[in-house]
């Protein structure tokens, strides 16, 4: 199993990012796929999912500005994020529950003030 995010970088508060988790090694169409996220100082923690049918789940802290999205065809787990805070700076994972936890390696996203 591999879980390759990209698209994190540095942003000004209100600003939009866009993440991709590109996935291999399981049957992506089938699973439900996950962002979590750790900020420097905090635990780690869930910011959204979405199962094989397209419904998704969202922290309350990311309710109504982040988007969770994914393209069965592509492989591939979308994270949107608009309106962004410096409290969402966080390293961004995307994460697969199978008998194991798969996480990948993570994107750095930082939002300054």
């Amino acid at each position: 199993v591999q879980l390759q995010a990209s698209g994190g970088g540095l942003v000004q508060a209100g600003g939009s990012l866009g993440l991709s988790c590109k996935c291999s090694g399981f049957n992506f169409s089938i699973n439900t796929v996950d962002w979590y996220r750790r900020g420097p100082g905090k635990e780690r923690e869930l910011v959204a999912s979405i199962t094989s049918g397209g419904t998704a789940n969202y922290a309350d802290s990311v309710q109504g500005r982040f988007t969770i999205s994914r393209d069965n065809a592509k492989r591939t787990l979308y994270l949107q994020m608009n309106s962004l805070k410096p409290e969402d700076t966080a390293l961004y994972y995307c994460h697969l529950a199978l008998r194991l936890d798969y996480w990948g390696r993570g994107t750095q996203v930082t939002v300054s003030s």
